[in-house]
Parts: structure tokens; C-alpha cells; sequence
């Protein structure tokens, strides 16, 4: 079956990767992309078992949602796959479940956090089953230079989903942050104007972090997804996900999380990171 910029879920037959199906599919349903599942076996003789167990998930698939899935399994480790079959079938996103600060123990200080912040395809990072119509997405922004990947994936949401997006700063002493921050607010409201997105801009109070005052501010609007960035680690020149990016995307909210990486080009929907 050849792949449409496939959108790629990771299967372990948990509860949280029918979560995880479950939102891919949504995406799908709106962009036509395809949807595969990868699962990740460690032996080459577990393949053919492995398929015939994941053919019961198509079938429920096709039947519940009417929309036809491809597998990829593959032997060896489920994050060095997630990478390969990116690159491979030029994927457009990766939509997997975890659970919450528990399953991001896992992660943290793994090289897994390093596979979603070093992906060519935004990660979606989802704790519960789809809620109700996406109608909002928080946007944080602050003093950082890296917005404009975000800003792509916000104006693609906007555009298959007629979302709103929410863009969420902190007011600071700080005259230099406060400087920049405003300049980036400035520049994310120029680019949605320009592709015609419906926006709104919000001022947090600046007493918490801002990962606490974004979760907090997006429960209150009863957002449907959350918007990040990875950080550039500077001793190491790559990309990471910091702390705070940690605590959003195992929010207790359970709202999903999309991580994007400003040092890699992304496609999705007729979008790019130059601009689409």
C-alpha cells in the first residue's frame, strides 16, 4: 500500500494508542491523509503474529470509521522505528498516547524525549479519547526567537478545523524579554491576519510558570490542543524538550499536545515551514 504523508500511530495495544487511533483518524478524516500503525516487535519471528493480531484493529477500524489503515511492523526498537518510517513514507505526524507524568517518566532522560524533539513530523501527544469538536488551541509564546513552525501548524489547524487559535503571553519586568516577547506576539498576529485565521491574544498574569498558566488558561477555554516548540540546547546545538515543555505535554488536563521542531522543515495540509 503506498502512503499518502501517512499520519503514523504507535501501537501497543494499550488503551491509550486507541486514544492515540482514534485522533489520527480524526486528523485524517479532514486532511485524506493515510493512517498506519507501527508496531515494534524484537524478534523477526514475532512479525507474522504480530500482523494477524493487528489486522483485528483494521478491521474495527475500517468498520467503526470507514477509514482503511496500513501496518508497519518492524523488529528492534519502537523510537529508532518512529524516525525510519518518518523518513520513509514522509510522514506528516505522529499521534501517540501516554499517560501523563507517569508515562513521561519513562521518557525523561531517555533518548525518547530526543526522537520527539529531533522528529522530522510534529509529534501529537494525546493522554485521552478525542473530546468533543476542536474548536480552540492555546498558543503560548514568549521571548524565544522560533515561532514561526508553530505558527504554520496553527494556520493548518485553522484551516481544516475553523479553530480558533489562542495566542497566550506573560507580562514581565523585564524590559529586554518584554521587548522580544512583543515583537514575536507582533509577528504571530501579522502572519494569522495574512492567512486569514481567527485569533484572539491574551495576556497571563505572570505569577506561575508560563507551562502552568497555558494549561490553566487553556482548561478554562476548554481548548482542544495545545501548540509547542522544542528548545535549542545550546551546550548541545540540537533540540530538546525542556522542563516546562515536559509539564505541558503531561498535563493533568489531559489536553493534547503538538510538539514542533523549528530546525527541521514540516509539511502538512499544503503547508511548510517557509511559509506554504
Amino acid at each position: 500500500m503506498e502512503l499518502n504523508e501517512p499520519i503514523l500511530v504507535p501501537w501497543d495495544f494499550s488503551q491509550v494508542a486507541g486514544y492515540a487511533l482514534e485522533h489520527a483518524v480524526n486528523f485524517a478524516k479532514n486532511t485524506e491523509n493515510d493512517v498506519a500503525l507501527i508496531h515494534v516487535v524484537k524478534k523477526q519471528k514475532e512479525i507474522d503474529n504480530a500482523k494477524n493480531k493487528l489486522q483485528e484493529i483494521v478491521d474495527q477500524t475500517k468498520e467503526k470509521h470507514g477509514v482503511e489503515l496500513a501496518l508497519i511492523v518492524r523488529e528492534g526498537s519502537i523510537f529508532t522505528a518512529i524516525n525510519e518510517v518518518v523518513e520513509e513514507s514522509d510522514a506528516s505526524l505522529v499521534v501517540m498516547g501516554t499517560h501523563g507524568m507517569k508515562g513521561m517518566q519513562k521518557f525523561t532522560g531517555s533518548w525518547a524525549l530526543k526522537v520527539i524533539a529531533g522528529s522530522k513530523a510534529p509529534f501529537v501527544v494525546v493522554q485521552d479519547a478525542p473530546g468533543e469538536k476542536l474548536t480552540n488551541i492555546v498558543f503560548p509564546v514568549d521571548f524565544k526567537r522560533e515561532q514561526k513552525e508553530k505558527l504554520v501548524w496553527a494556520a493548518y489547524m485553522n484551516k481544516y478545523y475553523n479553530t480558533k487559535v489562542h495566542i497566550c503571553y506573560q507580562q514581565s519586568a523585564d524590559s529586554r524579554i518584554k521587548t522580544k516577547t512583543k515583537s514575536n506576539i507582533v509577528f504571530s498576529k501579522n502572519y494569522l491576519a495574512e492567512k486569514d485565521a481567527d485569533f484572539e491574544i491574551h495576556a497571563l498574569e505572570g505569577e506561575k510558570s508560563l507551562a502552568d498558566e497555558s494549561i490553566e488558561f487553556a482548561k478554562s477555554i476548554n481548548a482542544g490542543m495545545i501548540l509547542i516548540m522544542t528548545t535549542k540546547n545550546i551546550s548541545f546545538q540540537d533540540y530538546v524538550l525542556g522542563a516546562d515543555e515536559q509539564q505541558i505535554i503531561a498535563n493533568s488536563a489531559k489536553i493534547p499536545v503538538m510538539c514542533i521542531n523549528p530546525k527541521l522543515g514540516t509539511k502538512f495540509g499544503g503547508f511548510s515551514s517557509s511559509g506554504g
